[in-house]
């Protein structure tokens, strides 16, 4: 009887943990390059009073007062700035673009949220108070993470050096989903790439019902509120072994339906080989969207590689799609 009542949690659980993809579990080093140095200023980018670290990226040689396209990198399962991020920066501001890699909420070297472990003391007259809490640290939280990436799109806007009305989005694996999420809802993402997605297709009846019972659960604090020790990831995504995914927090969040909302010319690279995640349930579907509403859009399959050729082998030739679809549809003529 208690498996029967577990299993639309388990199969939400499955489908985060091959669905949404991740990154490479160490990404290899950016290839050695000729171009000029750039600049590269940590940042502060606040998200709902938590501060994210992030790394901005200036092309070498800008001049007082220019503006120019910028690309956000977002993160797969477990990515960092310092890992994948830097990679894709290293690669992006060669190309002329300017370019800030961040950390989510709680993962890297951003600053989380928190989670008291007694109530609420009283605050003190200058509206500040002491607290016991557990820190909330590598969650994969989709409400949360696309909130964090709307942020930095925010953050990006006000920076002096970029156009406001030329920024792209660039994102992996699980990074790819929260993207195509984002585009299809904020209407200030001009281009976007979302390489090996993970979209989250394929979750049915069942398993929705399973995400809706867990957070009867937890509000009623008949199981963990935020998952530490449940959560985890099995199979071939238990690597990210600090990873945990909370199925409550992603109702309501398909970025294959989304994809019916982006105007934004969009570019969905997969592995012909993929091994985390369906294909056809999840980029093609996106894709075949796009196309039916006309927008300016490329479905391209890696060939003889799995997921993480990406990052690996097929590096070169992903990367320079990616570049390439940016300069298309982000430059103006006679910009970089």
């Amino acid at each position: 009887m208690s498996s029967r009542i577990l299993h639309p949690v388990l199969v939400l659980l499955l489908s985060a943990m091959a669905l949404f993809g991740a990154d490479a579990p160490s990404a290899p080093p950016a290839p050695a390059s000729s171009a000029p140095p750039h600049d590269l200023r940590h940042v502060t980018i606040w998200s709902d009073g938590t501060r994210m670290a992030g790394d901005l990226y200036i092309p070498a040689g800008m001049k007082e007062g220019e503006k120019r396209a910028a690309v956000l990198f977002c993160a797969g399962t477990g990515g960092t700035k310092k890992g994948n991020g830097a990679l894709y920066a290293n690669r992006f501001v060669k190309e002329g673009f300017v370019v800030l890699a961040f950390d989510y909420r709680g993962w890297g070297e951003s600053d989380c949220k928190l989670m008291m472990t007694e109530p609420m003391p009283q605050a003190d007259a200058d509206g500040t108070l002491t607290v016991k809490a557990k820190p909330v640290r590598w969650q994969m939280d989709l409400a949360d993470q696309t909130f964090d990436i709307r942020c930095a799109i925010s953050f990006l806007m006000g920076e002096s050096c970029v156009d406001p009305e030329r920024i792209g989005l660039f994102g992996t694996s699980y990074g790819g989903g929260l993207v195509t999420w984002v585009a299809g809802n904020d209407p200030r993402v001009k281009c976007l790439v979302a390489q090996v997605p993970g979209m989250g297709g394929g979750r049915g009846p069942a398993a929705v019902k399973g995400a809706y019972d867990l957070s009867v659960k937890q509000a009623r604090g008949e199981t963990e509120p935020v998952p530490f020790e449940t959560g985890k990831l099995g199979g071939k995504m238990s690597v990210y072994a600090q990873m945990r995914v909370n199925p409550a927090k992603g109702i309501g969040y398909s970025p294959v339906e989304a994809a019916a909302k982006i105007t934004a010319p969009t570019l969905i690279v997969v592995a012909e080989k993929e091994e985390l995640m369906n294909n056809e349930e999840n980029g093609r579907r996106a894709y075949d969207s796009l196309q039916k509403n006309n927008v300016p859009s490329e479905y391209h399959v890696m060939p003889g590689i799995g997921h993480y050729g990406v990052y690996k082998e097929s590096f070169v030739e992903a990367s320079q799609l990616a570049a390439g679809w940016f300069h298309q549809h982000l430059d103006r003529p006679g910009s970089n």
